[in-house]
């Protein structure tokens, strides 16, 4: 999972970076609105962590231009204004949730499980993504199949994740890239095709039957049928 980070106060932001990579989140950090704009508007995040005082764009400024661009990424904002018509406006503007400052940690995690909760794929364990024949344990890195387990890398497991939270759709091999390697990579596009070639190994491991189409010159898809 891919969590975009804005948030101004650099000792918070590299606390919290610090402490979400630990937890398997792939994180990407910003100190101020005009690069929240940025990273947020390449649409890859799967949650949004967004102070509301920051730089050159306030938070709310922020979320509205991505809601504006039908980014429906789920947006916790993060702020020392606590009061209830700051929490009004928020939500108002598009926040899934709000979280005000001093906070701990822990009730971080329980919020982003809760606004990521909302997604048909995550079971009753948050920790689980299951989809037709497959389960996948993200923490542990684990894909399990009707005929046994296989312990994915750090990029099979995030291309996995990828195809878990979009099945049955294509995704763009640009979208891929910036969702598995990040925005600021240089990466090369013959990576993916190496690391697809590998995740459609690992799933013919396990035993499933989900097939990774290949759309030419467009991307790639997880399908539970083939047509």
């Amino acid at each position: 999972m891919r969590i975009l980070l804005a948030e101004d106060d650099k000792d918070l932001n590299k606390a919290l970076t610090w402490q979400l990579t630990g937890q398997g989140y792939n994180v990407d950090s910003c100190y101020d609105g005009e690069e929240a704009l940025y990273y947020g508007n390449q649409n890859i995040y799967d949650v949004i962590l967004l102070d509301r005082m920051l730089p050159y764009h306030e938070g709310t400024e922020v979320l509205a231009a991505l809601r504006g661009k039908s980014i429906a990424a789920p947006v916790i904002l993060i702020t020392a204004l606590g009061t209830l018509q700051d929490k009004i406006t928020g939500l108002d503007l598009g926040a899934d949730d709000y979280l005000v400052k001093p906070f701990d940690f822990e009730e971080l995690l329980a919020r982003i499980r809760c606004v990521t909760r909302r997604s048909l794929l995550l079971n009753a364990q948050p920790n689980l993504l299951t989809y037709h024949d497959i389960t996948w344990a993200g923490k542990e890195m684990c894909l399990t199949g009707p005929t046994g387990s296989s312990t994915l890398s750090k990029r099979e497991g995030e291309l996995l994740e990828s195809f878990l939270h979009t099945p049955e759709q294509i995704l763009s091999r640009e979208t891929l890239l910036l969702k598995v390697w990040g925005p600021d990579s240089d990466v090369e596009g013959g990576n993916l095709d190496n690391y697809v070639h590998f995740l459609r190994r690992r799933l013919k491991t396990v035993g499933s039957s989900l097939q990774i189409k290949t759309i030419r010159g467009v991307g790639y898809g997880l399908a539970a049928t083939t047509t």
